[in-house]
């Protein structure tokens, strides 16, 4: 993958944007675009929408969520502990002991996530995942006194992890679910605009998926698209003690995953698979067999219907501090979603038949 496009992913993962919060990173996006877009503008709800050939036929919307799980500040103990409640679906067992930022108005507050030793538990509570209530943010401080002039309630908070290089082209931090998404979503734009383009393209950096798809609907309601495809993430088993006979069998490195199911438009689906063999892609299958959990759900039940599709990228270890990608899918899906936005035309019929 190009060293531009490397370092714009780097800066994003850098980016804090628990859901709710996910203007640091769209500023990130936003900088980046701003030399390849015709428009680019930021809804009410905080997407930001960038377009190539507004005028094209027919309006073809890519989707990536820039939000990422996170916690919330929601009170303060009297010895100036902070208390936490997750936002999106937190897995405890991924908190105790770990650095975290407290997202401040001045800045970003270094804090670890405290939890009574072991040694100190009931015997029956030895071995178990915490409760969120369990869990604490010690910040050093003495007093609430000390603690309320550095953070207020609603602050939201993320693991401090960040880029990691393993070996084999992969590559390790917190968030790359989704922000690989959006920097797909930017990618394929921007690999688009080098092809000649008969649709209008929105390029969609979406907010609040992880507590309900909410800025896809929104987004997805305003631009009125007629086909619409989510990037998201998928979960890779090609790990000990993964189940392919229920999740299928999906590895890092072999390419984005396509998914095909009630979900997912036969048309787009074809036109996808088509474009990865004519182009030489690689590529691995998802059997959905109902509403996905992705942007590609409301965007397929937006107004009178939109022909939704649904591109994954492999990822280990998901919904933790150290999710794994390898960075030849990400090339290989906004290669492959590119090529595919360029094949569609005006005369194209995406009713299933």
């Amino acid at each position: 993958m190009r060293k531009e496009s490397v370092q714009f992913l780097r800066d994003i993962i850098a980016a804090p944007s628990p859901s709710g919060y996910e203007q640091p990173a769209q500023r990130v996006v936003r900088q980046r675009m701003d030399s390849f877009a015709d428009e680019i503008r930021t809804d009410l709800h905080g997407n930001l929408i960038v377009v190539k050939n507004p005028a094209g036929s027919p309006r073809v919307m890519l989707a990536g969520h820039i939000d990422q799980i996170g916690m919330m500040v929601v009170h303060i103990t009297d010895d100036g502990y902070l208390r936490l409640q997750p936002i999106g679906g937190i897995d405890t067992v991924h908190l105790v002991g770990a650095r975290v930022w407290v997202h401040t108005k001045s800045g970003p507050i270094p804090g670890i996530i405290g939890r009574t030793a072991i040694h100190l538990l009931p015997a029956e509570q030895r071995g178990k995942a915490p409760e969120i209530h369990d869990l604490w943010v010690d910040l050093g401080v003495s007093d609430r006194k000390a603690a309320e002039k550095l953070v207020r309630i609603g602050d939201p908070v993320t693991w401090q992890d960040g880029w990691l290089e393993l070996q084999g082209g992969l590559v390790a931090a917190a968030g790359f679910d989704d922000k690989v998404g959006a920097f797909v979503a930017m990618e394929a734009l921007r690999l688009a605009a080098q092809r000649k383009l008969s649709c209008a393209l929105y390029a969609v950096s979406t907010v609040q998926e992880e507590i309900g798809l909410r800025g896809a609907q929104t987004s997805a309601f305003g631009i009125d698209p007629l086909v619409g495809i989510a990037i998201d993430v998928g979960h890779a088993t090609d790990y000990p003690g993964s189940s392919k006979d229920r999740q299928g069998d999906v590895r890092l490195g072999k390419g984005p995953i396509i998914a095909r199911g009630a979900n997912i438009n036969p048309v787009v689906f074809d036109l996808l698979v088509r474009v990865a063999e004519k182009e030489k892609i690689p590529y691995q299958l998802e059997g959905a067999p109902r509403a996905t959990g992705t942007d590609a759900n409301v965007i397929q039940v937006t107004r009178a219907g939109v022909a939704a599709g649904l591109v994954s990228i492999p990822n280990r270890y998901m919904h933790s501090a150290v999710e794994v990608v390898a960075l030849n899918d990400l090339e290989n899906t906004a290669k492959l979603i590119a090529a595919a936005v360029a094949a569609i035309t005006p005369d194209m019929n995406f009713t299933p038949v």
